[in-house]
């Protein structure tokens, strides 16, 4: 009995991380305007791969006026708290690029 009034439960696990990453991938594709999703650089340096806490830190940073950048302070005073960790979640899994020491 428990787990039938569970599997609801179960299953709308998986929904809403497929919903969040679709989400990230949605906003991913406002970043690629700038940042190359391929890893390439064009003089603005490449997000694929970095960790998920390095990139929430710099939008964080950005909302926040901390770190110089017009353009990226507009997109992160655009963005929720929620949206900047789904768009983190998906850029960081995207690839395995080393974060410079």
């Amino acid at each position: 009995m428990l787990a039938i009034a569970a599997s609801p439960i179960l299953l709308a696990a998986p929904a809403r991380a497929a919903a969040a990453n679709d989400q990230g991938g949605q906003i991913a594709a406002v970043c690629a305007s700038c940042h190359r999703l391929d890893g390439g650089d064009r003089s603005i340096p490449s997000i694929i791969g970095l960790g998920e806490d390095r990139l929430i830190r710099a939008m964080l940073a950005y909302r926040l006026g901390e770190r110089p950048s017009h353009i990226m302070q507009a997109i992160a005073l655009s963005l929720s708290d929620e949206e900047i960790a789904a768009v983190a979640r998906f850029l960081a899994a995207q690839g395995k690029k080393a974060e410079p020491p």
